[in-house]
């Protein structure tokens, strides 16, 4: 299966329930628009809440399912928080079919000796514990799914650790082990897959800022990788889990 050009069929989602962090702009807001394009009830997730009601009446004036808004920091919220939000989640919608913790913090690009602490520290706190909090919190709602689906957003730098690339870099790295251990201690006992996509270069902000002099006209769309996100999000993916894989 070619994921990176799966052609999804319109009825994919249909029924499923998606939380997407970093649901207000980027890859985030495209996700979460092709999530709803497929028939799923997206969780918009993130602290910008302008920018999740601009996603949510994309979706609405789309006539896609109605999504829902779910305001968070991820750099405060604390294990209280996301308790709440499972109580939450559950009385709204009884389960959880997907995950995508697409939100993240670039920090600093400098050399490690530079390297401020309190930079570090945000970084790892939206990346990686964040990332392990909300995703313990929300594994019971995804084990009453018959077939769930968490991803996590990883980078190239994630796995071959580049200079200057800093608590970034080696917050993928930790992505990318969470992903395995996870997806190992789930395998045989639950319908819930656990797997990593890379983006590559896309036009995003958080890519504008990490490479202010290229041109963004020279990079891939959000739009463009798409079809290896729904291929992980539905029913094709099924029994494919602990996987790290390129969007492009």
């Amino acid at each position: 299966m070619d994921s990176q050009n799966y052609s999804a069929p319109q009825n994919l989602l249909t029924g499923k329930v998606i939380a997407v962090t970093g649901a207000g702009d980027g890859i985030g807001a495209v996700a979460a628009k092709t999530f709803a394009s497929f028939g799923a009830t997206v969780i918009l997730m993130g602290r910008t809440v302008p920018k999740l009601e601009k996603v949510y009446d994309h979706i609405e004036s789309a006539g896609w399912p109605q999504p829902a808004i779910y305001p968070i920091c991820l750099e405060g919220a604390s294990e209280k928080d996301y308790e709440d939000m499972h109580d939450r989640l559950e009385e709204a919608f009884g389960k959880l079919d997907g995950l995508l913790h697409n939100a993240g913090e670039l920090g600093q690009r400098t050399p490690i000796a530079n390297y401020k602490l309190s930079t570090w520290q945000k970084v790892m706190q939206i990346n990686v514990t964040a990332e392990f909090m909300m995703t313990k919190a929300l594994l019971p709602l995804l084990e009453k799914s018959d077939s769930a689906s968490i991803i996590f957003t990883t980078s190239g730098v994630g796995r071959v650790g580049k200079p200057f690339w800093g608590a970034y870099a080696i917050s993928k790295f930790a992505t990318e082990g969470m992903s395995q251990v996870l997806a190992n201690e789930l395998e045989d006992i639950s319908n819930i897959r656990v797997n990593c996509i890379n983006p590559g270069a896309t036009r995003t902000r958080m890519r504008a800022t990490a490479f202010p002099a290229e041109d963004p006209s020279t990079v891939k769309m959000p739009e463009d990788i798409m079809p290896l996100y729904l291929y992980l999000m539905g029913k094709d993916s099924e029994g494919m889990t602990g996987q790290s894989m390129d969007a492009q």
